[in-house]
């Protein structure tokens, strides 16, 4: 991964691309443990490419590999937006009294999610890092994402917005009759992959590829 721009155009480099982002996109389909299977094609894309291979890993039910980094960011989006969860009760709670202060309260809680998610994004990298290298425990040492994230701030900021783009890119899938965002979501989760394979070039030599931790 030589830039962070190769992350949009490795995936349909490899031979088999269009069957294996299918497959795993109606894999993705399935609620929850579709979910966690695309996290753990993520996980291995990423395996890949941090081995020097630019190749798409094989569609199906990873769900051991990717069990932990899904785990991982499913806690960290509760908590970033507990805050926005708060202002929509409130909103809902004055509702029938002051329909401004309710809509004011929405709107905060709207501002407050979108903040979150570029939150998110801007951790993402470091947290594909951290658990790919430690496990779970690793994606949730706070201090050690922290640190890695804020390291080189411009690689975080650089990484987190193409993640946001490839999210852009992934809710165009709706257009396809819903169905279709299944599979920009695992075109994304490849874009993912890329981007956490070029900021760990970029924040130094990776750890060298062994075997997953559990």
């Amino acid at each position: 991964m030589n830039s962070v721009g190769d992350a949009f155009g490795y995936p349909l480099k490899d031979p088999g691309w269009v069957g294996k982002i299918a497959v795993q996109g109606l894999i993705t389909i399935i609620p929850v443990v579709g979910w966690i299977a695309t996290a753990g094609w993520l996980m291995m894309n990423f395996d890949n490419l941090r081995a020097g291979r630019m190749e798409l890993a094989p569609a199906g039910f990873h769900l051991e590999r990717g069990i932990g980094i899904f785990g991982v960011v499913v806690i960290y989006s509760i908590v970033i937006n507990i805050p926005a969860s708060f202002l929509d009760g409130v909103g809902r709670t004055v509702s029938n009294h002051n329909f401004y202060a309710a809509t004011s309260f929405s709107g905060l809680g709207s501002l407050w999610r979108f903040a979150a998610q570029l939150f998110m994004d801007f951790l993402t990298p470091s947290l594909i890092v951290l658990t790919a290298r430690n496990g779970f425990t690793g994606g949730l040492d706070i201090p050690r994402v922290w640190g890695m994230a804020t390291g080189n701030m411009n690689n975080s900021i650089i990484g987190g917005l193409v993640i946001f783009a490839a999210g852009i890119i992934a809710v165009f899938g709706l257009i396809g009759c819903c169905i279709g965002v299944f599979f920009t979501i695992t075109y994304a989760a490849a874009v993912n992959a890329g981007v956490a394979a070029w900021f760990e070039r970029m924040q130094g030599s990776p750890a060298a590829p062994g075997a997953p931790p559990a």
